[in-house]
C-alpha cells in the first residue's frame, strides 16, 4: 500500500493515458462511448465546477495582496504586455512553420457531408464592451471568464485601496482561494481515471488510421510549438530571471503533464500556481497572473490557429496574402484571449479566423478528426507560458524569491 502512495499524480495520469490508449485500441467505439466516455466527462465537469470560484478568489486576493496600487498597475501592465507579445509571436510562429512545411499540400481529403457551424465574430467595439459584466453574478453562473476576471481585478484593485480596513475581506478571499485549491486537489485525485476515460474513448472512436493523412498537420503544430518554447519562452526565463533551464523544465513538469493529458488548462491551474511559487514568484503576483493567463494567455492555441489557417488554405488551394496573414495574427490574438480553458475550445475559435479570411468552414470538420492530439499539444504550452510570464514579471518587479514557497501552506 505504501508503494502505491509513492506514485505521484503525474505518473498516475501517465499510467491512465497509456491504459486508455491500450483499452481504446481493443474495445469498439459504442462500448467506449457508453461506458468509458462518461468517466472523462465527469472529470471535465468537476474541473469546470471549481474554476469560477477559484479564479475569482485568487485574482481578487492577488490584486488586493499588492498593497501598493501603483505597483499593482505596473504588474498588470507588464503581465498584459508579455501576454500580448508572446501570443502574437506564437501566431506568427504557426504561420511561419506551416508556410515552410506546407502540411495541406497534396492532401485530397473529401469534405462531402462535413459541416461546421459558422461562428461570426462580433465587432471589436462590441467585443470590448462585452468584457464588462452587467451582472457579475450572471457572469459567474454562465462561466463568462473574461467578465469574471474584469470584475475580480476591479474588485481587488478597490479592495487594495482600502488599506487596513480591507484586510478582513482580503483574508476572506485568500482563505476561499486556498479552500478552492484544496478542492481542486481533491478533484485531481480522480484525474487518472478521467484521463483513462478520455483517451480510451478518443482512440476507440478515431483509431490510428485517422492520424495518418493528417500527420503533417500534427507534425507542423508540434515543431512550431517546440521551437516557440525553445526560442521564446525558455530564453525569456533564462536571461530575465536567471533560472537554469533544467530547473525551469523540472518546475513546470507537473502542470505541463496535467494539461497534456486532460487538454484543460483549468485542470492545471492549481499545479501551475504551485509551479510559479516554487520557481520564485510571489504569492500575490502568481495569484494575479496565473488565473488571468489561464483565460487570456493562450500561446499554444495561437500557434494552433496559425498552423490550421495555412493548412486549410492549402487544402482548398487558397492563397493567403500578407494582409490575410496579418489579419490571422490579429484575430489569433483576440481569439486566443476569448478561448475558454476547456477541451476543444480552440477548435471552435478557429472558425472566426477562417470566416475572416474566407476559408471554407468544412476545413474545421477535417481538423476535428485529430483535434484531440492537437489539443494536447497546444494546451500544455498554454500553461508553460503562464508560469514563464509570472516568474518574469516577478523578476522585473525585483521580488524574485522574496517569499520562500513552503509545500502545502500556499
Amino acid at each position: 500500500m505504501s508503494s502505491k502512495m509513492k506514485i505521484s499524480l503525474a505518473w498516475q495520469m501517465m499510467i491512465g493515458l497509456a491504459l486508455g490508449v491500450i483499452v481504446g485500441a481493443i474495445v469498439d467505439s459504442s462500448f467506449a462511448q457508453t461506458w468509458l466516455q462518461p468517466l472523462g466527462t465527469l472529470f471535465i465537469r468537476l474541473i469546470r465546477m471549481v474554476v469560477v470560484p477559484l479564479v475569482l478568489a485568487t485574482i481578487i486576493a492577488g490584486a488586493a495582496g499588492i498593497s501598493d496600487t501603483s505597483k499593482l498597475g505596473r504588474v498588470a501592465g507588464k503581465v498584459l504586455l508579455i501576454y500580448a507579445i508572446t501570443t502574437a509571436i506564437a501566431v506568427a510562429s504557426g504561420l511561419f512553420f506551416a508556410g515552410v512545411i506546407h502540411p495541406g499540400l497534396g492532401l485530397d481529403l473529401s469534405t462531402e457531408g462535413l459541416k461546421a457551424k459558422e461562428v461570426v465574430a462580433p465587432p471589436l467595439v462590441q467585443t470590448l464592451l462585452n468584457i464588462v459584466p452587467i451582472n457579475p453574478m450572471e457572469a459567474m453562473s454562465k462561466g463568462a471568464m473574461l467578465q469574471i476576471i474584469f470584475f475580480a481585478v476591479i474588485f481587488g484593485f478597490a479592495l487594495s485601496g482600502l488599506g487596513e480596513r480591507g484586510k478582513p475581506v482580503l483574508h476572506f478571499f485568500e482563505i476561499v482561494g486556498d479552500v478552492m485549491i484544496r478542492v481542486t486537489h481533491m478533484v485531481m485525485l480522480y484525474a487518472p481515471i478521467g484521463v483513462f476515460g478520455l483517451m480510451s474513448y478518443t482512440v476507440s472512436r478515431h483509431g490510428l488510421s485517422v492520424l495518418l493523412p493528417l500527420g503533417a498537420l500534427i507534425l507542423t503544430a508540434f515543431i512550431a510549438t517546440l521551437v516557440f518554447v525553445v526560442v521564446i519562452l525558455i530564453p525569456m526565463v533564462r536571461f530575465i530571471t536567471g533560472i537554469p533551464v533544467m530547473t525551469f523544465l523540472k518546475g513546470i513538469a507537473e502542470p505541463w503533464l496535467v494539461a497534456f493529458t486532460t487538454c484543460s488548462s483549468a485542470a492545471a491551474l492549481p499545479a501551475n500556481l504551485n509551479a510559479a511559487r516554487r520557481l520564485g514568484s510571489t504569492k500575490a503576483i502568481a495569484s494575479f497572473s496565473i488565473p488571468l493567463g489561464n483565460t487570456i494567455n493562450m500561446n499554444g492555441t495561437a500557434i494552433y490557429m496559425g498552423v490550421c489557417a495555412i493548412f486549410a488554405a492549402e487544402v482548398y488551394g487558397l492563397p493567403l496574402s500578407m494582409a490575410d496573414q496579418l489579419t490571422i495574427v490579429l484575430m489569433g490574438v483576440l481569439a486566443a484571449i476569448g478561448t475558454a480553458g476547456v477541451p476543444g475550445a480552440g477548435l471552435i475559435m478557429t472558425t472566426i479566423i477562417f470566416t475572416q479570411v474566407g476559408i471554407p468552414l468544412e476545413a474545421v470538420a477535417l481538423i476535428a478528426g485529430v483535434d484531440r492530439i492537437l489539443d494536447m499539444i497546444r494546451t500544455s504550452v498554454n500553461v508553460v507560458g503562464d508560469v514563464a510570464s509570472a516568474i518574469t514579471v516577478t523578476k522585473l518587479e525585483g521580488d524574485m524569491n522574496s517569499e520562500p514557497f513552503v509545500e502545502g501552506q500556499d
